[in-house]
């Protein structure tokens, strides 16, 4: 079924409904602009027929650099509607990355804010294969976005879909190395936006605060009210935590999402402030592991609430899923001293399993050796919401995914266990790992040591002359104490898988992802401390 259809029905069953809202500030208050389900559905189709009309055809790949607002959601809809492929592209990853990942994919058409029309103009080798080309507002010699709405349309009908015809390109971050192109076919949507609606228990009376902004397609297309936040979604962590608790309360909101690093800003806003968010029943916080103290300060502000970290990625989300209380009451004392951190039990349709860390292609399943109870390896997930692909990267492809018959593994890139009950430990991602004496160190066990101490905040595990060495972010504490050194020796031989750290240093700021401003990039602190760029604690 082609994924618009859930918009579709959604008009159908309940067309004055809010499908969308968009905030403006207006003083200390906020108005908002709405879109209801048959509003979206009647505009996309306005779109869908124009594009049409402007050459865009189904399977045609169209690059999407829209601002938050209602027209994101309604363009990428009717482009579903369409049948044409949606490419988003993270814009923080880089002017590089960002101009090779458009050439690598080689777009038919694009839609997009001004700003990338002047990019194209000096970069034209990089948009060669563009055919139509459309801006928001604004750009001398291209239509707009504006002029398509005031012009006459007739009905649009559907495009039918193949279960496995392409529905979307949606790049990695290159977080975690280069920016690939994940291609997500109809099925797989639709199989996510069930899983995610049953994994919650979420139906079409909640209403959705998405700090991702790709996450209010699931929450749409399951009937939900999504409500953007007033915030910069390239720039998490900067947030307005004010803002954002405005935004919930305004609408009642019921459901909220993104990085830990918004989640981590609003909930310590809302601790200093005495404020309570009684409507709110999911804080849902993915890309990277979250502290204890996260969980511990939103039971201060969550009435009839939890917190919520699922595990997954671009190339298969949801694989797994653990609440705050659970964390709490069951799992941090064992992640407190090191035994990696709980992402909970297999999210449905989907299976788990862990195999032998290796950094070589497996191409079948049979090559692969499965490891047993609580034994650390590679985690590797099969289901129906695997993604088959990187587009037109088949070396990757081939890194990432283990054939088995006509099903496919992916590859997480991280590594973990399986409990006695069947729950999943996350221990880091396979590159960060370090072998010293036939010793494998993983950042996640061994940073926990030091991050339980109250002076210490944040710490990376790095190699250093071929051994772990620990790197500590700047804080007023740490900066005081005369005795750190002498302290975090103490603390790293305390514990056998922390004893071969004995090189420490001092970073002002970590450097992390573009995407969710969290998960911290370890092979850049590495390279710093090998150059001299970091303070060595003596």
């Amino acid at each position: 079924m082609n994924i618009a259809y859930r918009i579709i029905n959604q008009a159908s069953k309940t067309p004055n409904k809010d499908a969308i809202r968009f905030p403006h500030r207006k003083g200390d208050q906020y108005q908002y602009d709405k879109l209801s389900f048959s509003e979206l559905h009647s505009l996309s189709d306005h779109y869908a027929w124009t594009l049409k009309r402007k050459g865009i055809k189904k399977g045609d790949k169209v690059l999407l650099f829209v601002k938050q607002s209602l027209d994101f959601p309604t363009i990428t809809f009717s482009l579903f509607k369409m049948g044409a492929v949606p490419v988003l592209i993270d814009p923080g990853m880089g002017k590089q990355n960002l101009l090779n990942a458009i050439k690598q994919v080689r777009p038919d058409a694009i839609i997009a804010e001004p700003i990338v029309f002047l990019l194209k103009l000096f970069k034209r080798k990089y948009f060669d294969s563009i055919k139509t080309s459309i801006t928001t507002s604004f750009f001398p010699g291209l239509d707009s976005l504006k002029n398509i709405k005031s012009q006459t349309h007739q009905s649009f009908k559907t495009e039918e879909v193949k279960a496995n015809d392409m529905a979307a390109i949606l790049f990695t971050s290159g977080g975690t190395g280069i920016p690939k192109g994940v291609v997500y076919t109809h099925h797989i949507f639709n199989k996510q936006t069930e899983t995610l609606r049953d994994m919650f228990n979420l139906n079409e009376t909640q209403i959705d605060i998405p700090g991702f902004p790709l996450f209010s397609f699931f929450t749409m297309a399951m009937g939900m009210t999504s409500c953007i936040p007033d915030m910069n979604p390239s720039k998490p962590a900067q947030c307005d935590p004010k803002s954002l608790v405005q935004n919930i309360i305004d609408n009642e909101a019921t459901f909220v999402a993104g990085s830990p690093a918004i989640w981590t800003r609003v909930g310590r806003y809302c601790v200093d402030n005495n404020i309570k968010l009684p409507t709110v029943k999911y804080v849902v916080m993915f890309g990277a592991p979250v502290r204890n103290e996260v969980h511990k300060m939103w039971k201060q502000i969550l009435v009839n609430g939890n917190t919520y970290t699922p595990y997954g990625a671009t190339e298969c989300l949801p694989v797994a899923n653990i609440d705050g209380s659970t964390i709490l009451s069951e799992t941090s004392s064992l992640s407190d001293e090191g035994h990696g951190t709980c992402i909970g039990y297999p999210a449905p349709n989907i299976e788990v399993s862990i195999i032998r860390c290796s950094d070589e292609v497996i191409e079948k399943i049979e090559e692969a050796e499965f490891l047993g109870t609580d034994e650390v390896g590679e985690i590797i997930t099969k289901g129906p919401f695997v993604t088959p692909m990187y587009y037109d990267m088949e070396s990757k492809t081939k890194e990432a995914k283990i054939h088995d018959g006509e099903e496919l593994w992916h590859r997480m890139g991280d590594l973990g266990r399986i409990d006695k009950q069947g729950r999943i430990w996350f221990y880091g991602r396979k590159t960060h790992r370090i072998e010293h004496d036939q010793v494998n160190h993983y950042t996640v066990p061994c940073e926990a040591i030091f991050n339980k101490n109250q002076e210490i905040q944040k710490t990376a595990l790095i190699q250093f002359n071929n051994r772990p060495a620990l790197v500590i972010e700047e804080n007023t504490e740490i900066i005081r104490n005369k005795n750190l050194k002498s302290k975090l020796l103490k603390m790293s031989k305390a514990y056998d898988h922390t004893k071969d750290i004995e090189n420490f240093f001092l970073a002002k700021k970590f450097p992390v992802d573009v995407r969710h401003n969290i998960k911290i990039d370890r092979i850049k602190l590495s390279k710093d401390a090998s150059s001299g760029k970091l303070v060595e604690i003596k």
